[in-house]
């Protein structure tokens, strides 16, 4: 009779949990997408070079906390300052050579003013000795005067002709001179530009002895030391963000329900004992063996077909209550309910021209 009693309750036992976890199945469960293939990233920026040099010196430490503008290193920067005293130097040259080119130009202008005066002078003696010629010519017939006095006219006419001829071709010369001039003035002010660029050059390469951090963070994967020779491109430290993120990859199968907006409840190996809450913020436009080395090309060989994993970013709060306390790297099991966001459960799942769940992805992106 007992027997029978145990087995009367274990039936009862196992038929009330059936029940019971079929009607959380049905009220949660089935709305509700996990995985623990999720990791906690971060931008991590990889602090390098823009220049080469022997390294001054190493202001951070490991694990060192940073603001944004802090100086991490510095490289040695005597060669960098004399680059700009050889560009100051450079660029007064090229200016000296401008004030001289403007002197000789205002000069060569004062030539031609002058020679312009003398052309109008010359032009006035013609006038004169054309008239007094033309007034002798009319009295050598009327015999008023003699032929001495005709020739003499006549001398100082052709002398004044020959005077307005001599002046032009002298302000032919100058004005050509003075075109040299201004040819050369402009080649003096593209020098001038050129030394500029030079200087502003190289104050930029100076200023990039001092290395400063781009964004607050954390110090990590340091690997400069003082007295180090670097060159551009170097990978001197790592700084590693206080602002992370979750990316969980979830099978193809299991994004049927889901879409941006939706929220997530994220728990971390680490702290066992908290419960983030984070919302779906986009999905990865392929499949994480798209993005492998090396692709699988299914149309050739034997053909296995392997459920594809798709990486969702997952926005977690800034003022979540681990927040300092997330890595990169750290293990995290998330759980997506497909009933929450703008994209629920009862959404259609079908749209024209393909699955709902793409147009979300191409509006994400």
């Amino acid at each position: 009779m007992a027997k029978l009693v145990i087995r009367a309750v274990l039936v009862l036992i196992i038929a009330a949990g059936a029940l019971g976890g079929g009607a959380y199945w049905w009220k949660t469960g089935r709305f509700q997408e996990t995985t623990d293939n999720a990791y906690v990233e971060g931008d991590i920026s990889v602090v390098s070079p823009l220049i080469e040099g022997r390294v001054a010196h190493v202001l951070v430490g490991d694990n060192q906390a940073v603001k944004v503008g802090d100086v991490l290193v510095t490289i040695e920067d005597d060669d960098y300052r004399a680059k700009v005293a050889q560009a100051d130097a450079s660029l007064a040259a090229a200016q000296a050579s401008i004030s001289t080119i403007d002197s000789e130009i205002t000069w060569q202008q004062t030539k031609i003013d002058q020679i312009v005066a003398q052309q109008r002078s010359a032009a006035a003696e013609l006038n004169r000795a054309k008239t007094v010629y033309d007034r002798y010519k009319k009295m050598i017939v009327d015999k008023v005067i003699g032929t001495q006095e005709l020739d003499e006219a006549t001398a100082s006419y052709l002398k004044a002709q020959a005077a307005i001829s001599e002046t032009s071709a002298q302000l032919a010369a100058e004005q050509t001179q003075l075109g040299v001039y201004q040819a050369s003035r402009k080649e003096a002010e593209a020098k001038q530009m050129e030394a500029a660029a030079a200087k502003k050059l190289a104050e930029i390469d100076l200023d990039r002895t001092v290395i400063k951090a781009p964004i607050d963070g954390v110090i990590g994967n340091r690997a400069v030391r003082v007295g180090q020779y670097v060159k551009a491109g170097t990978q001197l430290l790592s700084l590693v963000p206080n602002a992370v993120h979750v990316v969980a990859n979830f099978k193809e199968t299991q994004l049927d329900n889901m879409r941006p907006g939706q929220q997530v409840e994220v728990s971390v190996d680490a702290f066992p004992s908290h419960k983030l809450l984070g919302t779906v913020e986009s999905f990865a436009p392929a499949s994480g063996a798209e993005f492998s080395l090396l692709p699988e090309e299914n149309a050739t060989g034997n053909f296995t077909k392997i459920v594809r994993r798709v990486p969702v970013r997952i926005a977690l709060p800034a003022d979540n209550p681990l927040h300092g306390l997330l890595r990169p790297g750290l293990s995290v099991v998330v759980d997506v309910d497909t009933r929450t966001g703008p994209g629920s459960a009862d959404a259609p799942k079908v749209a024209e021209g393909g699955l709902l769940f793409g147009a979300a992805v191409a509006s994400d992106q």
